[in-house]
């Protein structure tokens, strides 16, 4: 990944953290990483225990954000989430997989939270 796709990802991941803190989500980890791979954010959605993966584009070139989620990286996030949860002993009536699709177009970045996506 060069260092421009890396700041790009990094400042979606800002946008994306502050648009759930403003819809009233409790961020409890962010950049979670083991062997395995990382985990975006994590959040408390009232009771709900969100595990959210953001994806950052300024252009469609390559389809949306949110297409860039297929199934293989679902597979791996849902593998992720269960040994997060083993690994912190943290439990939760239910979870949630979220993507935040952040677009950067030149003005405010525009970020398109898609609850339960998988």
């Amino acid at each position: 990944m060069t260092t421009r796709n890396q700041a790009v990802g990094a400042y979606g991941e800002r946008c994306a953290l502050r648009h759930l803190i403003a819809a009233g989500l409790r961020p409890v980890a962010r950049n979670w990483r083991c062997t395995a791979g990382e985990i975006d954010i994590i959040a408390w959605d009232g009771p709900i225990l969100a595990f959210c993966e953001v994806k950052t584009r300024s252009t469609d070139d390559f389809g949306t954000p949110a297409e860039a989620v297929v199934r293989a990286k679902a597979r791996r996030l849902r593998g992720l989430a269960a040994r997060w949860l083993a690994e912190t002993g943290t439990t939760a009536d239910e979870v949630r997989f979220d993507v935040l699709a952040v677009r950067l177009t030149g003005g405010p970045a525009q970020v398109e939270h898609v609850k339960g996506a998988f």
